[in-house]
Order: structure tokens, then C-alpha cells, then sequence
């Protein structure tokens, strides 16, 4: 009974695995590209949160979007490091939405493009924060399937 219960590799569980993975980086390479392609504006949306100094901002508009996209396309092909670079994406950007929410922002979250900052309230701080955890879940979710299956991350050099 129990051995027809188990999903064999390769089956249903895996295609929703390998699915799940590239619809996450999917949308990481989405949302990088939608701030790369108005960076100046994604700086002013960095700027309203307070954290940086004016000098790093726009450093930080470019280099951020361009992880994203290059951490989501490196998770297409199931690169080593990659999912650790979008958990620490994530944690980053939990981190900032909890700054916003507790001082009180009334910011854009800067989190799908670039939206009129003044369109965004509060709520939408709160809004971007549980979604952010639910995408956290998700990254959990690959990890353990991971660690039960056994998969493991291709180098970068081996698919190049």
C-alpha cells in the first residue's frame, strides 16, 4: 500500500516542482525588469523608504533589479545558488516592507514596476509584506523538496 502511494521521480510531483521553480523565477526575472527598464524612477521609490544614503540609491536602483533578473534566469536552469540568492531577496525585502510598515510609511513598494508613488497607501506596505511571506513559503517549499528528493543544483559552469 505504502509503495503505491510514493510519487516516482519524474512523475506528477515533479513537473509541479520544476513548475513552481520556474514560475518564481519567472516572476523575479518580471519584476527586475519592469524596475531595470525606469530605473530613475525605482530610485525615487528606494528614496522614500529613508534607508540609504542619497549616494547609493541609484547603485542600489540598477545592481537590485539586475540580481532579481539574473537569480531568476540562473533558477530557470536549477543553477546552484540561485534559490539562495532569491531567499536572501526576500529576507531583504521582508525587512524593508516591515521598516515601511512600522514607521509608518505611505510609500509604493516598488515591488512590480513603477506604479505613481502616490497611488500606493499604507495598506499597500501590508499587502506586499503577506504576499512576500507567502513567496517565502514557496522558497520553503523548493527547499524541502530539494532535500527529499535529493535534487541537486547544476554549477553554472556545467551549463554553459
Amino acid at each position: 500500500m505504502a509503495s503505491s502511494l510514493a510519487i516516482k521521480h519524474g512523475g506528477l510531483a515533479d513537473r509541479v516542482y520544476h513548475t513552481t521553480r520556474c514560475g518564481l523565477a519567472v516572476l523575479f526575472i518580471f519584476t527586475g525588469l519592469t524596475k531595470l527598464v525606469e530605473p530613475v524612477q525605482f530610485a525615487v521609490l528606494i528614496d522614500a523608504y529613508g534607508i540609504l544614503p542619497e549616494v547609493l540609491i541609484m547603485p542600489v536602483a540598477l545592481l537590485l533589479p539586475a540580481v532579481e533578473v539574473i537569480a531568476g534566469g540562473c533558477l530557470i536552469f536549477n543553477v546552484r545558488g540561485s534559490l539562495t540568492t532569491i531567499t536572501l531577496l526576500m529576507v531583504l525585502f521582508l525587512v524593508v516592507l516591515g521598516y515601511g510598515i512600522w514607521m509608518g510609511l505611505d510609500v509604493d513598494c516598488g515591488c512590480f514596476g513603477l506604479e505613481d508613488p502616490e497611488a500606493q497607501a499604507f495598506h499597500g506596505l501590508r499587502q506586499a509584506f503577506y504576499r512576500d511571506i507567502v513567496i517565502m513559503t514557496v522558497v520553503a517549499i523548493l527547499y524541502v523538496w530539494r532535500y527529499r528528493r535529493a535534487v541537486r543544483p547544476v554549477r553554472l559552469l556545467n551549463i554553459l
